[in-house]
C-alpha cells in the first residue's frame, strides 16, 4: 500500500508491507502526528493505540528510510539513520529515496493513504 507522509509542505512517498501492523496502521489513516527526536536516529510519536503484531519477528534492524512500530511503547518511528538490532521494531514500510533527509527534522507529520 502507498502512502503519503507530509511535513513543512515537502511530501514524501513511502510503501507499506504486507504485514499485520501495518495493516493496522493503514487503519488509523489520516493521522497527524506531533514528532520527537529519538538517539539522533530516529522521529517518534505516540501511535492512538497499539498495532498488531501478529506474526511480526521479535526484532528487527532498521535501516535509515523505515517506517516502523515500536511495540513496547506503542509509538512510530522515522528511521533516518540505521540503527542496531533491537527486539519489538516491527518494521512497517520504506519511505522513497530521500525521504528520510526530508523528515529528519520535521516537526510535525500528517500521514495520508
Amino acid at each position: 500500500m502507498n502512502i503519503r507522509l507530509t511535513a513543512d509542505g515537502r511530501a514524501v512517498d513511502a510503501t507499506l508491507n504486507d504485514s499485520a501492523a501495518a495493516r493496522d496502521f493503514a487503519a488509523l489513516l489520516p493521522l497527524t502526528l506531533n514528532l520527537s527526536d529519538f538517539h539522533e536516529t530516529e522521529r517518534i510519536s505516540d501511535l492512538p493505540r497499539p498495532l498488531s503484531t501478529a506474526g511480526a519477528p521479535r526484532s528487527a534492524e532498521p535501516k535509515a528510510g523505515d517506517l516502523a512500530f515500536y511495540a513496547p511503547w506503542g509509538n512510530l518511528a522515522i528511521y533516518y539513520r540505521n540503527a542496531p538490532r533491537a527486539d519489538g521494531v516491527v518494521i512497517l514500510g520504506r519511505l522513497a529515496e530521500g525521504g528520510a533527509e526530508v523528515l529528519a527534522t520535521a516537526g510535525r507529520v500528517t500521514i495520508e493513504r
